[in-house]
């Protein structure tokens, strides 16, 4: 089961570390290593969370995101992204962007470093979102009881999360803006900036999310309906509709999957920057690093390790949140990236070790 859920991703990871020998000597190789446990320690959250809304799709849709979905994670986020974002801020031509970053690396790494605001901002509102979502809504199993149980009375209260979101992002951009202003004001107008970039983050969110949402309750509210007429079609020599609406479901859930990768691996693109602003070098540890989180949450969902272990998907929401105010943080303020990947490692191990104690507990009352 390890070896058949993990093998592309040990065929990537020897593919990639012979392309960074290849590529630039023995040194990159040790750059591609580095970025590649950088890029998984700071998404493991990313694939608990990916699991517990992968594992509501059927085989066809698992396969998808491990194909499909590891290029656009690769090549869209990985290589594509940092070029994108230079050429938005420098106002660019993405060959012009793709031409700096080869020959001019440092001027390259100086125009992310001042694009730095927009991209936490929107990464840190998205994370933000969910992240309170989640602590709203009341649930069955609570892993912080004392915490959990005030905070979903509390989301009973219509669009709360949305309020304090954008209060949080309005205290981000007014206190980026203050700073600027100590500073000189020549970034005064990067306030402005991150408030846009906020609200852009809040806006996905809410249209990806509240489209999977609808479609995934659509989908639960006719599962039975679904299978009888699925009978019906297979008697009758179609099967159209239900085909159709399962897939548009899953369509959607996919989409939100990929956003979702997306706002994660803005830490790890950033991240990267602190330890080479070579896209080569970067494109190849943190693809590697990708495909070790795609195999896992497929791993996490076939092993039904999230409906063992059930307070991991807790964890792994605290670590959201943690990271997403370490993003907003950084528009002002350099953390360390050992920071950020051990925070959400802390969490999703307390929150693991509270699940083992509680199946032994169980056990024993049993």
């Amino acid at each position: 089961m390890l070896w058949k859920t993990f093998r592309w991703a040990f065929a990537v990871t020897a593919l990639g570390l012979a392309a960074g020998v290849l590529y630039d000597g023995w040194t990159a190789l040790g750059i591609v290593a580095i970025l590649s446990v950088l890029e998984i320690s700071l998404s493991f959250d990313n694939a608990v969370i990916n699991a517990g809304i992968l594992k509501k799709m059927n085989a066809f849709w698992q396969k998808i995101f491990l194909t499909i979905g590891i290029v656009i994670a690769v090549f869209g986020m990985r290589l594509v992204f940092p070029v994108v974002i230079v050429a938005v801020s420098a106002r660019l031509s993405p060959w012009s962007a793709v031409h700096l970053a080869l020959t001019d690396k440092d001027r390259y790494q100086e125009l992310v470093t001042d694009a730095h605001p927009s991209i936490a901002a929107f990464g840190g509102m998205f994370l933000l979102m969910i992240f309170l979502d989640f602590i709203f809504e009341d649930r069955d199993i609570k892993w912080l009881a004392w915490l959990e149980r005030p905070l979903a009375k509390l989301g009973k209260v219509d669009m709360l999360s949305v309020c304090i979101a954008l209060i949080v992002l309005l205290v981000s951009a007014i206190t980026f803006g203050a700073h600027a202003h100590q500073h000189g004001g020549t970034h005064a107008d990067k306030a402005e900036t991150v408030l846009l970039a906020g609200v852009a983050g809040l806006i996905t969110y809410m249209v990806v999310g509240g489209l999977s949402g609808f479609f995934e309750q659509k989908l639960e509210d006719e599962e039975e309906r679904e299978q009888e007429a699925e009978e019906e079609a297979r008697r009758a020599g179609r099967r159209d509709a239900p085909v159709k609406l399962a897939g548009k479901a899953a369509f959607f859930m996919f989409l939100y999957l990929e956003v979702l990768d997306a706002s994660f691996s803005f830490d790890g693109v950033i991240g990267a920057f602190a330890i080479t602003n070579d896209i080569v070098l970067m494109a190849l540890g943190l693809g590697i690093g990708a495909m070790y989180v795609r195999s896992l949450t497929v791993y996490l969902v076939r092993q039904g390790t999230l409906d063992d272990y059930v307070y991991l998907e807790h964890g792994a929401h605290y670590a959201i949140g943690a990271l997403s105010l370490i993003l907003l943080v950084t528009i002002q303020y350099q953390i360390n990236e050992v920071v950020t990947g051990l925070v959400g490692v802390v969490l999703i191990g307390a929150s693991f070790w509270s699940s083992v104690r509680r199946n032994r507990a169980l056990r024993t009352a049993a």
